[in-house]
């Protein structure tokens, strides 16, 4: 299916740019045509004077005059239209280009939420269907209520982030106050520790800093660069989870010792829809939103995100917020 498409696009590509060549020729050759008429003219009206006539030079000069005014017409005319068309050729290619991508990447948002979907709702209905039909100890029955609330965690969130990022395109209606983000962030870090039990979560959180923001936001941030990093690195690694305040910054940085993005990838991540990979192929759990939603919230609350990497393997992300280093603890301003 994917070569097909490649296939088809390359079809396109060839024939549109064959189209503007085309263009591009028959311009060229519309101008050579009427500069060879033009010169025609000119001779035959040259050929026209009688030499005898007194004002024969002046006569002359005029004809060359107005030959010479007409050749620059035609370049000048010819150089215009010439111009117009490649910037607008080149200006449809990239939106032409950048919609076949976003179809792409829509497509493959399509049947990435679609595996989302039914995955967890596969595996909740099997774990109810099992605690009603059979007898089982009370270990077996934790395990299994225990990966239901996970799964239902899963749906809960890739809700949140469709949701969300819908609101984001338009328009949202943000309401900042005064929150403690060293409290937000021990919940969030408690919350994936019962989440993921058999994962190590190490956290260096700095307490008594308050922010100026929208705590729902700012939790959906955390969220999703937390599971970011348990998704894309080994369960028996480490995540490491820090906050800190630094004058006039507030440092938040999550560090996971997976395989790494590869450097011509780490711009194209916060990206809506994108996944680095195929999703026929692709068997990391995802939909290509966490990512663009963390670098809208982070731009929204005048704060930076950025991807480096982790020595020897794996990625950092740090969200460095900016605020007034002047204001008291209960009136730090964001954004």
């Amino acid at each position: 299916m994917s070569f097909v498409k490649k296939h088809q696009l390359a079809i396109v590509t060839a024939a549109y740019w064959f189209l503007l060549l085309y263009i591009v020729a028959a311009l060229l050759w519309w101008f050579i045509a009427l500069n060879k008429q033009n010169n025609a003219m000119a001779q035959y009206k040259l050929a026209e004077l009688k030499r005898d006539n007194p004002s024969f030079i002046y006569d002359a000069v005029k004809i060359e005059n107005e030959q010479h005014r007409k050749t620059a017409q035609y370049i000048g005319e010819g150089s215009t239209f010439l111009l117009l068309i490649l910037i607008v050729a080149v200006f449809v290619y990239r939106i032409v280009r950048r919609q076949l991508k976003l179809s792409q990447q829509q497509q493959n948002f399509m049947m990435a939420v679609t595996h989302e979907l039914k995955t967890p709702i596969a595996i909740t209905q099997l774990n109810l269907e099992t605690l009603q039909k059979r007898k089982l100890d009370d270990t077996t029955k934790e395990k299994l209520i225990n990966n239901t609330l996970q799964e239902a965690g899963r749906l809960n969130n890739l809700c949140n982030n469709i949701l969300l990022s819908a609101k984001l395109e338009g328009k949202y209606d943000y309401h900042f106050q005064n929150i403690a983000l060293s409290e937000l962030l021990f919940k969030t870090v408690a919350d994936f520790t019962a989440r993921f039990p058999q994962r190590h979560f190490q956290s260096s959180i700095q307490e008594n800093i308050f922010i100026n923001a929208e705590e729902l936001l700012l939790q959906m941030l955390f969220n999703n660069l937390i599971e970011n990093a348990v998704k894309y690195s080994p369960k028996e690694k480490p995540v490491n989870i820090a906050l800190q305040q630094k004058n006039s910054k507030i440092i938040f940085t999550i560090t996971d010792e997976g395989a790494g993005i590869k450097n011509e990838e780490k711009k194209k991540v916060f990206e809506k829809f994108y996944r680095s990979g195929n999703e026929n192929t692709r068997y990391t759990k995802g939909t290509g939103l966490g990512l663009y939603l963390c670098s809208r919230i982070a731009k929204r609350h005048n704060a930076t995100i950025t991807l480096t990497d982790n020595q020897p393997q794996g990625s950092i992300f740090t969200v460095t917020f900016h605020y007034n280093a002047n204001n008291i603890k209960s009136k730090y301003f964001i954004g």
